[in-house]
């Protein structure tokens, strides 16, 4: 099959990592997210743009030091080149999936914590999904 389709809210909702590259496309890539009670993503700056949505718990976004709180259904849009951060203010785990445009990951990539993800700070190969046989 080509391109990818699922239930990005079950999926979402049922993910333990705090990253899972479910699909990596020639131009985007389609990213679980998992925040901890008191977890965030770390401040970071990218050069591609970056799409999040929340489908469970509560947290904040901060991009370029403006702050903006996050709740089931919000999305946030990050342009290349701005600081950001996901910050999980919430008792509950923080669930949300996010699109990088284009890809900023390699394809496949799962990693459990957060201390795994910055242990192994892999970024885009230039080898998509489909490149790879593996698309759903």
């Amino acid at each position: 099959m080509k391109g990818y389709t699922a239930n990005i809210e079950e999926l979402t909702i049922d993910n333990d990592n705090f990253r899972q590259v479910l699909y990596t496309g020639s131009n985007m890539q389609l990213v679980l997210m998992s925040l901890q009670a008191g977890e965030d993503i770390g401040a970071e700056v990218h050069d591609v743009d970056q799409f999040f949505r929340v489908e469970a718990g509560q947290g904040k976004a901060v991009i370029d030091g403006a702050e903006h709180e996050l709740h089931d259904g919000d999305v946030v849009i990050v342009p290349a080149g701005a600081e950001h951060n996901v910050v999980n203010t919430g008792d509950e785990v923080l669930k949300l999936y996010t699109i990088y445009a284009p890809p900023n990951h390699q394809d496949g990539t799962i990693r459990a914590t957060k201390a795994e993800a910055e242990a192994n700070d892999e970024h885009y190969g230039g080898v998509p999904t489909e490149s790879k046989g593996s698309a759903a």
